[in-house]
């Protein structure tokens, strides 16, 4: 009988050892985990992109037959009907997938950081998003220009061309392509000033992005002058303007913490909570 007792008091005492060792080796909560699952293994996210990068072929011969079309509405000025024409479109998850970066982070509990940014743009191992290089190619296909309005820095302008031409991406022949946040001056995070540049020369059929801030420089404004922002844009959404859809980070991410990034994770995870509607719950 003590023989059989002290069995089974030992094989509780593994299960519950075991269980504690278990506990132990489970990853630590993330703020990213579910959005970088989906961006990196779910089929839907797959399918998502494929739609749009469909649409935009759609849009794209749509544009090329109304010369009165433009994607740059604040930029693209004075007689631009004549003009060759170009699509204007970001890289960072609209046409590179940096989901490594982002496991990186939440496996090494760090934040981002221009140092280890650079060098993940420096190891060239991003991959396309689906539909994106066929996209590009066809655009390219019909004669049109395709610019890369990033901000990636320019220190990074080498790697990310080599990463991008190993995957098929159009160069641009013998025109800069590659418009690189902080090659010139006035090229800051805001991307107005490129696409001023681009228009000068070239009539923009379509833009193409993950990021308010891709389309509209107030997006790094309150919530609510986001939404007015977004509203005044309403006529191009889903025609000139195209959006991919990216949950992992952008200026929504960063916007309830009023883009303050000396605020703490605990305090920007709070102003993520206290923005957040709810349901009140089941009646008791």
């Amino acid at each position: 009988m003590k023989t059989r007792k002290t069995l089974i008091l030992g094989l509780l005492l593994a299960a519950l050892s075991g269980g504690a060792v278990r506990a132990q080796e489970a990853p630590p909560a993330s703020d990213l985990l579910l959005a970088t699952l989906w961006t990196q293994r779910a089929v839907e996210y797959k399918a998502n992109a494929l739609t749009v990068f469909a649409l935009a072929r759609i849009r794209l011969d749509e544009a090329l037959a109304d010369k009165d079309w433009t994607a740059a509405p604040a930029e693209q000025t004075g007689d631009f009907a004549n003009l060759p024409p170009a699509v204007v479109i970001d890289v960072d998850e609209t046409l590179l997938d940096n989901s490594k970066y982002q496991v990186w982070m939440m496996r090494a509990n760090q934040s981002f950081s221009t140092r280890s940014w650079n060098q993940f743009c420096a190891a060239q191992v991003s991959t396309a998003i689906p539909g994106a290089v066929e996209f590009t190619k066809y655009a390219d296909s019909k004669g049109v220009k395709v610019f890369y309005v990033t901000n990636r820095g320019v220190e990074t302008e080498k790697d990310t061309r080599e990463n991008m031409q190993k995957l098929g991406f159009p160069m641009g022949g013998n025109v800069d392509t590659f418009l690189m946040q902080g090659e010139k001056p006035d090229w800051t995070g805001a991307k107005g000033t490129r696409r001023a540049v681009i228009t000068k020369d070239y009539r923009v059929l379509l833009n193409i992005g993950d990021n308010f801030g891709d389309f509209d420089d107030r997006y790094r404004t309150s919530e609510a002058d986001r939404m007015k922002a977004f509203e005044a844009g309403q006529p191009y959404w889903g025609r000139q303007w195209l959006m991919l859809a990216n949950p992992t980070y952008g200026s929504f991410d960063t916007a309830p913490f009023g883009h303050d990034f000396k605020k703490s994770r605990d305090e920007q995870r709070k102003a993520k909570w206290d923005v957040l509607e709810s349901w009140v719950g089941p009646a008791p």
